[in-house]
């Protein structure tokens, strides 16, 4: 089983920047996928991004060009740079792993709150 902590959530002002951080722990079998995924209130759950083994990627369409994810698979850590933030940002951001028999993990959730 994979164990997500999420770290670096919090409150900028916007057009500023933040760093999220997620590590997996706990698994016997490698992590294919790690991304973020953001749910406001009243608001479905939605990618923010992913970066698969092969070190590609996907974001959604409201952060590219903005939000940077990245990782290190020797750490099993998964980072998203989030560049020009702005108030329709604010969010729960998750941290979401899947391993190599396609088990999905979620992070608690952590709080980004950026104001005008």
């Amino acid at each position: 089983q994979v164990q997500l902590v999420e770290s670096g959530g919090g409150l900028v002002q916007a057009g500023g920047s933040l760093t999220l951080s997620c590590a997996a722990s706990g698994s016997i079998f490698r992590i294919d996928v790690m991304g973020w995924y953001r749910q406001a209130p009243g608001k479905q759950r939605e990618l923010v991004a992913i970066i698969r083994s092969d070190d590609s990627t996907k974001y959604g369409d409201s952060v590219k060009g903005r939000f940077t994810i990245s990782r290190d698979n020797a750490k099993n850590t998964v980072n998203l740079r989030m560049n020009s933030l702005k108030p329709e940002d604010t969010a729960v951001y998750y941290c979401n792993a899947i391993n190599s028999l396609a088990s999905t993990y979620w992070g608690q959730g952590t709080q980004i709150t950026v104001s005008s």
